[in-house]
């Protein structure tokens, strides 16, 4: 609906100009359908528009645009591994994550491993690990570091920008760590990898509540965009030991058509105002920043 609706726009650039008074007006309103008209015809009126499709893979063309800011991918080390150890943060994500004995688990943006050893002593000899990124150079050390280590039970696979890979029907748990900001497709990316979770899987987000131009993402734009895509909010909490909040969803529901999905920010649409109940959240409200 928000493609079609965006086209049909795009024939009307000569009433932009009167149209301009009632868009406004439409943008206060709150239904999804007038919203995204007034959306679309108010973006063309200020030139901030580009309908083109071309600057997007054509794997990901079916889904919305995400409409907000995307980090650049920057450092894949968030901070050292001493101090995010001093001050206990894996152990407390795994610990919130429930990760036992004999889990298979995915540490989707892995870098240069922080989590993945971890996670791989965690589930021990019986579980598995898969550690996923995009950057070759960066798998290649992180592969080393897994054979230097001797982790028999981790994997490390290339991923897309749209796409983790990851086989169906696998994971007890996926793991975003600090990457989610990074994505340029988040929609195309979740919705994909939403056939990976076995029975009861679970994914689990660890970030930054700032600007998502800043590394981090507001955490009522985060939950909008897992929601859009199939997913139910199970867990969210603030919490000082990882630099951050933590997010914990589960599948819910039939996974939508990547036609249907209606992006959670419009286009024209400040998505700083975004704002979204997030009563299904727990825990202490620590305001907290990442280093």
């Amino acid at each position: 609906m928000w493609r079609t609706w965006s086209r049909a726009a795009a024939l009307l650039p000569e009433l932009l100009p009167s149209a301009l008074p009632f868009v406004r007006r439409m943008t206060m309103q709150k239904g999804g359908f007038i919203r995204i008209l007034a959306g679309a015809l108010m973006c063309m009126a200020v030139s901030a528009c580009d309908v083109s499709e071309d600057d997007r893979p054509p794997t990901s063309r079916d889904f919305p645009r995400p409409y907000r800011p995307v980090s650049a991918t920057g450092s894949n080390a968030f901070s050292t591994e001493q101090i995010r150890d001093d001050r206990r943060e894996a152990e407390t994500v795994m610990d919130l994550a429930a990760i036992t004995d004999g889990m298979t688990v995915a540490d989707i943006g892995a870098g240069e491993g922080y989590y993945t050893v971890r996670l791989a002593a965690r589930v021990g000899p019986e579980g598995r690990v898969l550690a996923q990124d995009i950057d070759n150079s960066v798998l290649a050390r992180l592969g080393s570091r897994v054979e230097r280590d001797r982790l028999d039970n981790v994997s490390v696979i290339l991923g897309d920008t749209d796409d983790p890979r990851l086989p169906s029907g696998s994971f007890d748990r996926v793991f975003m760590v600090h990457m989610y900001h990074e994505i340029a497709e988040p929609y195309a990316f979740i919705w994909r990898m939403r056939p990976s979770l076995r029975e009861g899987g679970q994914v689990i987000v660890v970030d930054v509540d700032r600007p998502a131009d800043q590394h981090g993402i507001n955490p009522q734009l985060l939950f909008c965009e897992f929601e859009r895509v199939g997913y139910r909010l199970v867990e969210f909490i603030r919490n000082p030991q990882i630099a951050g909040y933590y997010a914990q969803f589960e599948v819910a529901g039939k996974r939508p058509d990547p036609r249907d999905i209606e992006p959670c920010v419009q286009p024209g649409e400040d998505f700083n105002e975004l704002t979204i109940s997030d009563d299904s959240s727990s825990g202490e409200d620590n305001d907290v920043q990442g280093s």
